[in-house]
């Protein structure tokens, strides 16, 4: 979804020849993961500015849709075309570029794939003995090692060579991404797609990066990049990030978030099954609970912790949540409800405007204990004193949660703890317009450990 550092536009442009661009929408793959509708709404908006982006290179946006071999092979019989270029996706559900390239190749049609939007090549960070990285500081430092082949982003083309007769195209309204009932307003009012939006949003990142370690885990505070959505829908490469922030005093902690991006997709290329299957067999035993109630209580943030509360409404509201606030209720399902992370993983790739599969993936995978390099099972968040600890005077609670806004900071973290004329002069009412916590955490955390314990048993 952009013109700069883009691989395969530019070798496309090195041949000299007119160049069609392309949006193919293969939304009917068989083993495909669906976008959610957070994702789909980005992508119209950010389909829409590169439409208006290429028109001003002189250029248009073909939009078709259906399986890709077919559809390609057959706008390649339309325009007289031999050389299709694409970058490649790191992602188990699409079709593989080996076995879209031989289709095509059965047409007379080649199939150059160019380097993914990644800062390294999937299989190309090894440990010593030759195989992938499983723990992420080896892995940061063998990318530090590395860090002199990641290539300069190439400028965006000046212009891009019409081709003399355009093919038929659908327009971007034709694919149906936008939801037919508006229920987008508080996306729209959070975000601008597009590439130059993305640009924009980085260039103004880079004052703030001597700040980011102190506040890149306060929801209360503007102290994280918010570049996420537009690294998934390509929209800025993460060379470009890389090089522009390199050497800035304070941005290792921020490129240490870009390799831990990677780290992910790097996995999810090694490990496709991942995708469904914890990474450590023992957890397939791990004895989880199907509870729709507790489920759909945790989806509309009615849990009754603010904290995890705050941050679901964040989320259905903006479709982002802060990284902090994503491990806290993320913890809060698997090991307060003992739900299981599949379910959570999957209500992100619906609501989430950044949902990437291998972020999304190990993400959820690490809070639970079951992935690679993942955080213990037994430490299990106190929402009560991550909300303290990261949000100590509240203003992020207030800020998702207007019912519990008059609520002093002692007690904006756990409102069923605070004295009754507390609650009655700030308007909070349990079991009325606030509930009480669903679950207790000390039974919680308890239930947890033998949750784990069961499983470990079951696993020998």
């Amino acid at each position: 979804m952009r013109l700069g550092d883009n691989a395969a536009l530019a070798a496309a442009l090195a041949t000299g020849l007119p160049v069609i661009p392309i949006f193919l929408w293969d939304s009917e793959h068989d083993n495909a993961i669906a976008p959610g509708a957070a994702s789909c709404w980005w992508l119209h908006h950010s389909l829409l500015r590169l439409v208006q982006s290429l028109q001003a290179h002189g250029s248009r946006l073909i939009v078709r849709r259906g399986p890709s071999a077919l559809t390609l092979a057959a706008l390649a019989r339309e325009t007289e075309s031999a050389r299709i270029f694409c970058n490649r996706v790191v992602n188990p559900t699409a079709p593989s570029d080996t076995s879209l390239a031989g289709r095509l190749r059965a047409e007379g049609i080649s199939l150059e794939t160019c380097t993914p939007s990644l800062l390294f090549e999937p299989g190309s960070i090894r440990n010593t003995s030759g195989g992938p990285f499983q723990v992420f500081t080896p892995f940061w430092r063998a990318c530090l090692n590395q860090r002199a082949s990641i290539p300069a982003p190439l400028d965006a083309p000046q212009h891009i060579p019409p081709s003399p007769s355009w093919p038929r195209s659908l327009t971007v309204a034709d694919l149906d991404l936008e939801p037919r009932i508006d229920w987008a307003a508080g996306i729209r009012a959070a975000w601008s797609p597009g590439e130059a939006a993305a640009l924009s949003r980085l260039q103004s990142f880079r004052p703030s990066l001597t700040e980011y370690a102190t506040e890149r885990d306060r929801p209360d505070h503007e102290g994280s990049s918010r570049l996420s959505p537009h690294l998934h829908f390509g929209e800025v490469s993460p060379a470009r990030i890389w090089h522009s922030l390199a050497g800035c005093p304070g941005a290792e902690p921020y490129l240490r978030q870009l390799a831990w991006r990677e780290f992910a997709h790097h996995l999810l290329s090694e490990y496709p099954h991942t995708l469904q299957q914890p990474f450590q067999p023992q957890f397939r035993h791990f004895p989880w609970r199907r509870n729709r109630r507790l489920l759909r209580a945790w989806q509309k943030g009615r849990t009754g912790y603010p904290i995890v509360d705050a941050a679901m409404r964040e989320l259905w509201t903006t479709g982002w949540m802060h990284n902090r606030a994503r491990m806290i209720v993320a913890s809060f399902l698997v090991k307060h409800l003992l739900i299981p992370w599949q379910d959570g993983a999957a209500w992100f790739l619906d609501t989430l405007v950044d949902a990437d599969l291998a972020n999304n993936t190990m993400g959820w995978q690490w809070v639970a204990g079951c992935g690679v390099d993942a955080a213990p099972y037994f430490r299990i968040f106190n929402p009560v004193l991550q909300g303290e600890k990261f949000d100590p005077q509240g203003d992020y609670v207030r800020r998702w949660l207007p019912e519990l806004g008059a609520l002093p900071a002692e007690h904006i973290h756990q409102p069923w703890n605070a004295p009754p004329l507390v609650r009655t002069a700030a308007g909070v009412h349990l079991d009325s317009n606030w509930p009480l916590p669903i679950v207790d955490h000390a039974q919680a955390r308890a239930a947890a450990l033998a949750a784990l314990s069961e499983m470990k048993a079951a696993a020998r």
